[in-house]
């Protein structure tokens, strides 16, 4: 169900069940495989997206109430995908949502737990749980709420609204939309240009610094700049005088 290539160290993760990509579980990959996956291939960044036509279109309903009826706890599963979508959040590397057609449910979900989501001009959104007496139950409620007015969050989920690409870039679903070419070519040509002969370590200091200045204090946030900082210094420091012994 979910296909995994790699081009220039940038990791491709694509939903594949056609049409419309439901996801058969909230975990729809091992977080362990995925680390051991992004880990021991160095990745320095990661794509979402799609097989064919759609993003995806989240749980399928009867996915959904069979959990009720698993010997695992729903309770236990859904806690399995949201930890799956917390550690996508947690990543010390760049990770993009490359969104066309359909992204609903689950998937906006996925989308959302993403540092940059990329669409094309045919996308659409939705969290239709409210439409079938559920709501969003891997964070699209926190996600949401966290970037949009009360009245706005409200519509999306309670409302059950469908919206378009150019309405998703105005509640902060979605960065950037797309027209002349594959959101999937756009993300990766935008992670290769960022990320293209820079040390992984320099990466995963970024994004962590990134992080901490929404998570720290101020203080704390500039501490832990200054501390990585000297470490890539000392780092870079010991590399340059290595080479200039290699080229006497």
């Amino acid at each position: 169900m979910i296909d995994r290539k790699i081009i220039d160290d940038i990791g491709i993760l694509t939903v594949e069940n056609p049409p419309q990509n439901y996801l058969l579980e909230p975990e729809f990959i091992p977080v362990s495989e995925l680390k051991g996956w992004i880990e021991g291939n160095q990745l320095k960044a990661l794509i979402i997206t799609g097989s064919g036509r759609h993003f995806s279109g989240g749980a399928k309903l009867e996915s959904v109430f069979a959990m009720t009826e698993s010997a695992e706890t729903m309770e236990t599963r859904m806690n399995k995908g949201k930890a799956l979508l917390g550690y996508l959040q947690d990543l010390n590397i760049p990770v993009a949502a490359a969104i066309k057609g359909i992204c609903f449910g689950g998937g906006l979900e996925i989308a959302l737990s993403c540092h940059i989501r990329i669409c094309s001009e045919n996308a659409l959104f939705a969290f239709p749980e409210a439409n079938q007496g559920l709501m969003p139950g891997l964070g699209g409620t926190f996600q949401l709420g966290i970037r949009n007015s009360l009245k706005d969050s409200l519509k999306m989920i309670l409302g059950g609204d469908m919206i378009n690409a150019e309405e998703a870039i105005l509640l902060k679903i979605v960065d950037t939309l797309v027209k002349d070419e594959e959101p999937l070519t756009y993300a990766l040509n935008f992670l290769r240009k960022i990320t293209e002969g820079r040390p992984l370590k320099i990466i995963n200091y970024v994004m962590q610094s990134l992080r901490n200045a929404r998570e720290l204090t101020s203080e704390e946030s500039m501490r832990e700049e200054t501390r990585m900082f000297c470490d890539l210094a000392r780092i870079e420091s010991v590399r340059r005088k290595n080479e200039s012994r290699e080229s006497e």
